[in-house]
């Protein structure tokens, strides 16, 4: 595609996708900017991002770090999020890449994280930890239960920003049938920090499925991929 057409058509992608925030929050009685969005950039090539930056797309998710890591010096302007699953032997390259892991799904990662921006002298580094809300043996995270175990550790990391709770909903035939999992999401974090003040109230919930639900049952972050850079080919 042309640069210029390429640059208007993620405009007009942008646009639409946050419009149907805008919706979504109004339906839910909360203001538009109250929903950041994470634009999944996973297989996308670095010159296209860069004119997705341009477009307004300036917060990239990325499932794996080695693609971010090629990708971002060449992506000037953006911030970066790591959505996907981390191993615990790419903690650091990890830290080094992106600007806050919404995917700590255990105990173990989470104090591989904290050694490891203890040791560095960094500032606490945000993170999301990732739960399995639908407990589905196919996807990572901490069940519900494993989570409310985990408080008192978690707690015991002080270099770690617990910034709130991230979850990937089912693959199911409509977005209303996912609301289950959203609200499942939203009520853990309501009754977690009730009795763990340092966990924060981001909830990252909903892809370009789903978002618009997810938006209505209290979404702070959604990770859209497809409906703005169109469907691209499982590498």
């Amino acid at each position: 595609m042309e640069p210029d057409l390429e640059l208007e058509a993620l405009r007009r992608a942008r646009e639409a996708v946050l419009g149907r925030i805008a919706d979504a929050c109004m339906r839910g009685g909360r203001p538009p900017d109250s929903v950041t969005l994470v634009a999944v950039s996973k297989t996308v090539p670095a010159e296209r991002l860069r004119a997705a930056v341009e477009a307004g797309l300036t917060l990239l998710g990325e499932n794996r770090v080695q693609e971010a890591e090629a990708k971002r010096p060449l992506v000037p302007g953006a911030g970066w999020h790591l959505v996907g699953p981390l191993q615990s032997n790419k903690a650091r390259r990890a830290l080094e890449t992106f600007d806050l892991i919404q995917s700590v799904d255990s105990v173990d990662l989470a104090r591989r994280l904290d050694a490891i921006v203890g040791a560095d002298g960094r500032p606490p580094y945000p993170v999301l930890l990732q739960l399995n809300v639908d407990r589905d043996p196919g996807k990572a995270g901490f069940v519900p239960e494993q989570l409310t175990a985990a408080v008192d550790a978690l707690d015991g990391l002080h270099h770690l920003e617990f910034r709130g709770l991230m979850t990937i909903g089912r693959l199911v035939e409509s977005a209303e049938a996912a609301r289950p999992t959203f609200v499942g999401l939203r009520e853990l974090s309501r009754a977690l920090r009730a009795v763990w003040p340092r966990l924060g109230p981001e909830l990252s919930m909903g892809m370009s499925e789903d978002y618009a639900v997810a938006v209505e049952e209290g979404a702070t972050i959604v990770r859209v991929g497809r409906a703005l850079f169109g469907s691209r080919p499982t590498p």
